[in-house]
């Protein structure tokens, strides 16, 4: 008996240990967050600075693009739609190479969210909302990186980006 409400306690002190850790973990990214988007601010100008708040939700995107594939509610041609995504995402060859620090991920951000555009056309918005993740509103968040990309990015690049996504939009 006594030795369970030992475990008790330990169990108690683990878990307030980790929410700690946890919470430690996350300012440590929104501070990363912050210092990458203020870099971006002084070195390339505002209006790159701007972009990389949207680059900076990338990853959210991602999961949500991931849960969607596996989403049951999602029709199959859609779901190829969004494991060509997937692939674009993940595959080191890019419209513009990811190895130049932000700028080499909008090409990706602008493609994630096109193609979200278009299937979220033909999906109920609640299949949306249920497999998102991120802190900002999503619908919203699309609409600002999509005006965004419209003034930021070339015309050939934009083109180029809505003719892969064309590719896999099987209606």
């Amino acid at each position: 008996m006594l030795e369970d409400k030992e475990n008790d306690i330990i169990d108690v002190e683990f878990v307030a240990e980790s929410e700690q850790i946890s919470e430690k973990k996350l300012k440590f990214y929104e501070k990363l967050r912050d210092k990458i988007s203020g870099f971006a601010n002084e070195k390339a100008g505002e209006k790159v600075g701007k972009f990389t708040e949207y680059v900076l939700a990338l990853p959210d995107f991602f999961i949500l693009l991931c849960r969607l594939a596996v989403d049951k509610r999602v029709k199959n041609s859609q779901k190829v739609m969004i494991g060509g995504i997937i692939v674009y995402v993940m595959s080191p060859i890019d419209l513009i190479p990811d190895f130049i620090p932000v700028i080499g991920y909008v090409d990706d951000i602008v493609l994630v969210v096109f193609g979200l555009n278009m299937l979220f056309n033909e999906l109920d918005n609640q299949i949306l909302l249920d497999n998102w993740s991120g802190k900002q509103d999503v619908l919203g968040l699309l609409q600002k990186v999509s005006a965004a990309a419209e003034d930021f990015l070339n015309k050939n690049v934009l083109q180029k980006i809505k003719k892969f996504l064309q590719k896999f939009d099987k209606k």
